[in-house]
């Protein structure tokens, strides 16, 4: 292997573990404040109920704490998630509740870069960020194309 290929590789890898740290990090944060994500139920996909109220959109913004901003974003996330219209259909559930998640690890990553100058979290949230919004973009495709969600 080439050194840029190893370059490439190890920078993949940081990236993954960067991906489990934050969600590792937003999930212990969620718990120590309270916050426990449930996705939708059987039930809750098939019979309507009162939706919670829609948090304000996500705004990366040094006018709050670091903190307010992880708890703010993830806030926007679990409603995404929750709201994700659900089919029954694995492939379609799986990507429509993909797609708010991914933007949460954006919404994080962005904030991170607000608090940090810590050079390597700030490649990792750009690459965080890059690697988010791509699959966030190959979801959408795949919806278009896929509408029913049957992967077939």
């Amino acid at each position: 292997m080439r050194i840029t290929q190893i370059n490439a590789l190890h920078m993949h890898a940081a990236r993954q573990v960067g991906v489990g740290l934050c969600l590792c990090l937003a999930s212990a944060y969620a718990s120590a404040h309270g916050a426990h994500h449930q996705g939708p139920t059987a039930s809750a996909m098939s019979t309507p109920a009162t939706a919670p109220a829609s948090p304000p959109p996500f705004i990366a913004s040094t006018a709050k704490p670091f903190a307010e901003l992880m708890s703010d974003a993830m806030a926007v996330m679990d409603y995404g998630m929750q709201q994700a219209p659900m089919n029954g259909q694995s492939e379609h559930d799986f990507i429509t509740m993909m797609m708010p998640h991914h933007q949460g690890a954006v919404d994080m990553a962005r904030a991170v870069l607000l608090y940090t100058k810590d050079p390597e979290i700030r490649n990792l949230a750009l690459g965080i960020i890059t690697e988010q919004q791509n699959e966030i973009h190959v979801m959408q495709a795949w919806l278009e194309h896929h509408p029913n969600g049957l992967g077939k």
